[in-house]
C-alpha cells in the first residue's frame, strides 16, 4: 500500500466573488491586480478571481477536480488518490487474490498494479442476472518515462536524463518547461521485505532547453523537429567538480548506483526519507510543475495537463460514490453500478492493466458468482451483459478557434456545450444508434445538453477503449467526452462547466439508465 501526501501546491484566489467583466466599463479599465494574495496549499486559480460563490457553488465539483489533478501526476498517483476517496467515501477493499464476500447495498472496489482500478455499488434489490451500469475511462496521459539506466553519458558537463516517449505527445510542448518527476519506487526493508511506495518531488529539477533561434535560423520556416532521441534529454545539473573530503564521501555511497545519477538518488531518497540504497527499483514520469486552474477572462477553461483522461476518470468516480452515498440510494436498485479507471490506453491497452486485459469482465463474473451464493444457472452471465451498458469515457476534440476548418461543418463541439457523443461508421468508437439514443434519454432527464462528433471523411480517426470492451462480449457502448483543445499538449484546455455537466449525467445515468432502457425494445 502506497503512502498518499497532500501536494504541497500554492492556492491564490481572490477574497471577493468572481463575476464577468464588459471590456468596454471603465471598472474593467481601470481595474488595479492587489499587491498581494491569501494562499491555500492546496488549489491554484491563474486569475485573480476566484470560483463564484453563488449557489450553484455548493454543487459544483470543479475545486475538487482541481484538487484531484494536483494530485494525480501520475497514473499511480490517480489511481492512489481514488482509492483514497472510496475508502473515505466507505467502499470496502478489496483484494483480487483472495475471495470476495459480496453482498446487496454493499460498495466495493479493488486496484490491479496501483493503475488500474474497478469500483462498483451492489443494488439492493439485485437480482442474478440483472445488469451492470459502467463507466470506463483511462488514468495514462503521453508523458516522458525514465529510461531504466537513467543516467545520460552524451555530456561532459551536464548531467542529462534518458526518457522514452510514451503514447502520441505534443513533444514540443515540453521544451523549457519547469519540470520534475513522480511515480513509484521498490524499497528494501529492514527485515529484506520489499515495499510499494509513491513519490513526488514538488519542485522542478529538470529543463528540456529550446535551441537558441540565432543558432536555428529557419525554425520559424521549416518547423520545430526535434530528434526525440537526441533532442529531448532533460537537464538536471551541471557537472560540478568538488574535491573536497565530504564530496568525495557522498560520491562514494552513492556509486552503487551507477545507472542513475547520484543526485537524482539523493533527491528521491530525501522524498522518501530512506537511504539512497534502500531503492532498489524505480518508475517514474517526467512531470510539468505548474499546477492546474482556472483560467480564461471569466475564470471558464480549465488549464491543465493530464485532462485527457484524469477528467472523464474523475467524473465518474465522483458520480459513482455521489450516487450511492446516502444509505436509501440503493434501496430501489436492480443493477450493479460500476467504474473501471484502466491503464495503458495511449499505447494501445494491451497489457495487465490496461482495457485490454479482461479486469472488468473478470470481475462481473466473480461479482455475479458471490450474489449467486456460487450457483450460478445457465447463461447468466451472458444474460448478465445483454442487460448491461457501458459509457466509454475519453476527451473529444472540441473546435479550434483557428483551426475550424479541421472539423466536419455540421459536427463542431464547443467548450462549455457539454458531453459530446463520438460516431464513426467504420467503428473506431463504439457507439450505435440505440445507445446514443438512449445516453441523450438519460440526459433529458435533467435536460443536460449533448454534442455529436464525427471526424472529416479526409481524415484519420483515433479511437478508445469503448471498441475493446464492446467487442470483448458484446456489451452495448456509447463513446463520449468532454470537450477540449490543446489535446496530448503538455497543457490542455477545457471548459468548466463541462465538468459539471460530466458529472451530473453520469450520476443521473446511475440513477435512472434502468427506467430508461426498459422503454426501449430491440430484439425480441
Amino acid at each position: 500500500m502506497a503512502s498518499i501526501s497532500r501536494p504541497h501546491i500554492l492556492h491564490l484566489h481572490s477574497s471577493s466573488p468572481s463575476f464577468k467583466l464588459n471590456p468596454s466599463s471603465s471598472l474593467f479599465r481601470s481595474r488595479k491586480l492587489p499587491n498581494s494574495l491569501p494562499f491555500n496549499r492546496r488549489r491554484s486559480f491563474c486569475s485573480v478571481n476566484s470560483t463564484s460563490h453563488h449557489k450553484s457553488e455548493s454543487v459544483s465539483i470543479v475545486n475538487n477536480f482541481l484538487d484531484y489533478l494536483n494530485e494525480s501526476w501520475t497514473h499511480f498517483h490517480a489511481t492512489a488518490e481514488a482509492k483514497r476517496q472510496l475508502l473515505a467515501a466507505g467502499f470496502h477493499l478489496l483484494n483480487e487474490n483472495e475471495e470476495w464476500n459480496l453482498k446487496p447495498g454493499g460498495r466495493y472496489f479493488f486496484t490491479r498494479n496501483m493503475s488500474c482500478l474497478v469500483a462498483f455499488a451492489v443494488g439492493e434489490k439485485y437480482d442474478v442476472g440483472n445488469g451492470f451500469y459502467a463507466i470506463a475511462a483511462h488514468t495514462d496521459s503521453p508523458c516522458l518515462k525514465l529510461k531504466p539506466k537513467t543516467a545520460s553519458l552524451k555530456s561532459s558537463s551536464y548531467m542529462m536524463v534518458n526518457v522514452q516517449t510514451y503514447g502520441g505527445g505534443l513533444w514540443h510542448t515540453w521544451f523549457d518547461r519547469d519540470l520534475s518527476v513522480a511515480g513509484r519506487v521498490i524499497l528494501r526493508r529492514s527485515d529484506n521485505s520489499f515495499v510499494h511506495k509513491l513519490v513526488k518531488v514538488n519542485r522542478p529539477i529538470l529543463r528540456i532547453p529550446t535551441l537558441a533561434i540565432h543558432l536555428d535560423r529557419t525554425v520559424n520556416q521549416d518547423g520545430f523537429k526535434p530528434n526525440l532521441e537526441t533532442h529531448l534529454l532533460p537537464l538536471l545539473s551541471m557537472k560540478l567538480e568538488d574535491t573536497s573530503s565530504e564530496s568525495k564521501e557522498k560520491t562514494a555511497a552513492l556509486s552503487s548506483k551507477a545507472s542513475h545519477h547520484p543526485l537524482l538518488m539523493q533527491i528521491l531518497s530525501e522524498e522518501l526519507k530512506c537511504d539512497v540504497d534502500d531503492i532498489v527499483s524505480i518508475e517514474l514520469n517526467v512531470c510539468d510543475t505548474q499546477p492546474s486552474c482556472l483560467g480564461g477572462a471569466n475564470n471558464e477553461f480549465i488549464f491543465s495537463g493530464r485532462l485527457d483522461n484524469l477528467a472523464s476518470s474523475y467524473c465518474a468516480l465522483r458520480a459513482l460514490v455521489d450516487s450511492c452515498e446516502s444509505p436509501g440510494d440503493l434501496a430501489s436498485e436492480q443493477a450493479i453500478r460500476m467504474v473501471a479507471l484502466f491503464d495503458n490506453e495511449e499505447v494501445g491497452s494491451d497489457s495487465a492493466q490496461g482495457a485490454g486485459a479482461p479486469t472488468m469482465f473478470q470481475a462481473m463474473r466473480r461479482i455475479v458468482a458471490g450474489l449467486a451464493n456460487n450457483y450460478v444457472g445457465e447463461g447468466t452471465f451472458e444474460r448478465t451483459i445483454r442487460q448491461s451498458f457501458l459509457v466509454s469515457a475519453d476527451m473529444a476534440h472540441g473546435v479550434h478557434p483557428n483551426f475550424s476548418d479541421k472539423h466536419d461543418e455540421h459536427h463542431r463541439p464547443e467548450l462549455q456545450k457539454g458531453l459530446v457523443i463520438k460516431h464513426n461508421a467504420n467503428q473506431r468508437y463504439a457507439t450505435s444508434g440505440i445507445t446514443s439514443f438512449l445516453f441523450k434519454e438519460v440526459g433529458k432527464i435533467h435536460n443536460l445538453p449533448i454534442q455529436e462528433f464525427v471526424v472529416r471523411n479526409d481524415m484519420g480517426c483515433g479511437s478508445t477503449i469503448g471498441p475493446i470492451l464492446a467487442s470483448g462480449v458484446g456489451i452495448r457502448t456509447v463513446d463520449c467526452g468532454i470537450a477540449q483543445l490543446s489535446m496530448h499538449s503538455i497543457r490542455e484546455i477545457c471548459g468548466k462547466e463541462d465538468i459539471d455537466i460530466a458529472y451530473k449525467h453520469f450520476k443521473v445515468f446511475y440513477q435512472n439508465f434502468s427506467s430508461i432502457d426498459k422503454l426501449l425494445t430491440v430484439d425480441s
